[in-house]
């Protein structure tokens, strides 16, 4: 398989970055969404990141300024807005990046099933919901996969791609290269909760909020303890309010509906009450910490 013709469904905070990297690998891109408004504001966020990336290629010597200019105007060409499904019809592979709620996605390949050419490649962005699930509702499982990107797209060399048992081999090998062609460096799983990032981090993150429930040590330390003695970028209770308690909350519940054995996917009480209260984390000034933008307060 060749991957030339790249539909993105949703063009939000995760779509518009891949829209722009599927570009950058040299595809054809259709940015789907909804409303006008929302396509107008994501491809908006594409403009301004490519200029940004530009100029930061001529500060470093990378390019001169026609050429900056050339390659944003090449890669901007490349990329085209829609709010109708029916324009993903002839896509090589479809990307959904929308609300992470199953039953919306489900519904969304549903459709794209009786929408796109039988040879299209479904996959997902989501972080947390099962593949197979999705791959079952599109009536297309074997070519189905999972591309889980990260946030922010265009800095993170990272992309997940994730097999079912349906799976075919040759669309598994197109979408790993698909992901080396948007300049990022894949790994392979299995459909497994959370993947390998998530599978790893948010129990991770749940350890270091139960720690601090029991009142083993205070936040500040526990950050400061893998910040300084592990050499991460910041502490796992840092992470938790810059990934949004509301959005940890909502991984847990998933898999502790779909896994109530499994001690690791354990809600702690704190993460329970700081949502209800409203407090997600920096995005809306308070979770563990509280913030003044990107600083805390």
């Amino acid at each position: 398989m060749n991957i030339k013709k790249v539909g993105v469904v949703g063009c939000g905070l995760m779509g518009h970055g891949i829209v722009q990297v599927a570009a950058q690998g040299g595809c054809e891109v259709i940015a789907l969404e909804s409303d006008q408004a929302f396509l107008d504001k994501g491809l908006s966020r594409v403009d301004k990141s490519l200029a940004k990336l530009a100029s930061k290629n001529v500060e470093k010597g990378k390019m001169d300024q026609a050429a900056a200019d050339a390659w944003v105007k090449e890669t901007r060409a490349r990329i085209t807005g829609t709010i109708q499904r029916a324009d993903v019809a002839d896509c090589d592979l479809v990307i959904e990046a929308i609300v992470e709620n199953l039953d919306v996605k489900k519904e969304l390949f549903k459709d794209l099933g009786g929408i796109c050419k039988p040879e299209t490649v479904f996959a997902s962005n989501t972080s947390s919901f099962p593949i197979g699930e999705m791959a079952e509702a599109s009536g297309r499982p074997s070519r189905f996969v999972g591309l889980h990107f990260f946030n922010p797209v265009q800095l993170m060399r990272l992309v997940e791609v994730v097999r079912t048992d349906d799976t075919d081999g040759a669309v598994f090998e197109a979408a790993l290269e698909f992901g080396k062609a948007c300049g990022k460096h894949p790994v392979s799983c299995k459909d497994t909760p959370g993947f390998v990032v998530n599978r790893l981090l948010v129990p991770y993150m749940v350890q270091a909020i139960d720690m601090l429930d029991r009142g083993d040590a205070s936040k500040e330390d526990i950050d400061a303890a893998m910040q300084f003695g592990c050499g991460y970028p910041m502490g796992p209770l840092t992470l938790t309010d810059y990934v949004g308690l509301d959005t940890t909350l909502s991984i847990l519940q998933g898999w502790t509906e779909r896994y109530p054995d499994e001690p690791a996917f354990k809600i702690p009480a704190s993460l329970e009450r700081l949502v209800a209260e409203g407090k997600f984390g920096r995005k809306t000034g308070e979770g563990y910490y509280k913030w003044d933008g990107d600083k805390k307060a």
